[in-house]
């Protein structure tokens, strides 16, 4: 089953992970987001983590958004994720609706169960729970925007019903792609994802297409799909440079592959470009990448980051613009009668 040729939309993923303190990594992703504004980028995207600074440095994203949405005035601003069981879900309702109208109803908000399993001990929750905490904690936010009496019976105020509309659920599962599929929520599926030990060299098309097959088997009727793939793409003007940041970025991760024992190549910087699921080089060598991704034939967002590459702040501005003149017009981006800007098609 496939989706349908409706015309996609181009999206700015940044993880908050620019070599600064949090104030500066606050100032430098808000400098992006106007900038990928500005470059005609249809939706941004931050991620929430807890506690750990080389995984993300922003707790409290709907604080982050709501000053974003000052600064700017037609991007689409979005959580990719908050992590639901990790929160009050009626508080989550509350902020995510105070978002919403202060930048115009341009709030997308994606939710997951959450990968930072250190982090329940700290709220006094069992990982283990995270699946059950999240699926309840979504059905009472539901509840909540649609105008529900809630425990005790009182109903959200101020109300932003619309926001139903906007969920998104991010998964690594196929199980967790059909719950998606079956709320009539957007499926959020990742950059790249853990292989199996029967499958260590699968292409990320060969996992997440069966995802995708779920979610749109298990669509309502008539429910028109949404479907986010978050691409790893740093554009540059020269490859030598963009592979002398992949050489100190990615080797952050080195741990993780030598944890596999995938370092086939002899090439540490190839095998984790491979293994991470990169697109990286010169815009021809990117479109060339991307479009080696059957995955992203299916999807109607595409949305880029430059982590796990991770280059200063100037060199993420340049690849923005990159993505846009070059990258996504090549992938069938056209314009947007609404802003005159381009889109993948």
């Amino acid at each position: 089953m496939t989706t349908s040729s409706s015309p996609k939309r181009l999206g700015f993923f940044t993880r908050l992970l620019d070599q600064a303190d949090a104030a500066e990594r606050y100032r430098l992703a808000t400098e992006q987001i106007k900038h990928a504004e500005r470059c005609g980028f249809d939706s941004a995207w931050i991620a929430q983590h807890h506690f750990h600074e080389g995984e993300g440095g922003l707790p409290a994203p709907f604080v982050f958004l709501s000053q974003v949405a000052v600064q700017t005035t037609r991007i689409r601003l979005g959580t990719g994720i908050v992590t639901l069981p990790l929160e009050l879900p009626v508080r989550v309702a509350e902020d995510a609706v105070v978002t919403d109208l202060i930048s115009g109803g341009r709030l997308e908000v994606g939710v997951g169960p959450g990968g930072n399993l250190t982090a329940f001990t700290a709220f006094g929750l069992d990982a283990k729970d995270r699946h059950t905490l999240m699926n309840g904690n979504l059905e009472l936010m539901r509840t909540a925007w649609n105008g529900g009496a809630l425990p005790g019976g009182d109903k959200l105020y101020p109300s932003s019903p619309t926001l139903v509309d906007r969920i998104w659920q991010a998964t690594f599962s196929v199980e967790g792609a059909r719950r998606a599929g079956l709320a009539g929520d957007g499926l959020m599926l990742s950059r790249t994802q853990p292989r199996s030990s029967d499958a260590p060299n699968a292409t990320l098309a060969e996992i997440q297409n069966p995802m995708i097959d779920a979610y749109l088997e298990a669509l309502p009727k008539g429910r028109a799909p949404r479907i986010l793939a978050s691409r790893t793409v740093y554009a540059a003007d020269d490859r030598r440079e963009a592979m002398r940041f992949a050489e100190t970025g990615l080797a952050r991760l080195r741990h993780r592959l030598a944890a596999t024992g995938n370092l086939s190549s002899g090439n540490l910087v190839g095998d984790l470009i491979a293994a991470f699921d990169v697109h990286i080089g010169t815009p021809d060598e990117v479109v060339a990448s991307l479009q080696t991704d059957a995955t992203l034939e299916r999807a109607t967002d595409l949305t880029i980051q430059a982590h796990s590459i991770d280059p200063p702040h100037p060199y993420i501005l340049r690849s923005i613009e990159l993505v846009a003149e070059k990258v996504a017009p090549a992938l069938g981006w056209v314009p947007s009668a609404a802003t005159g800007k381009r889109r993948v098609a």
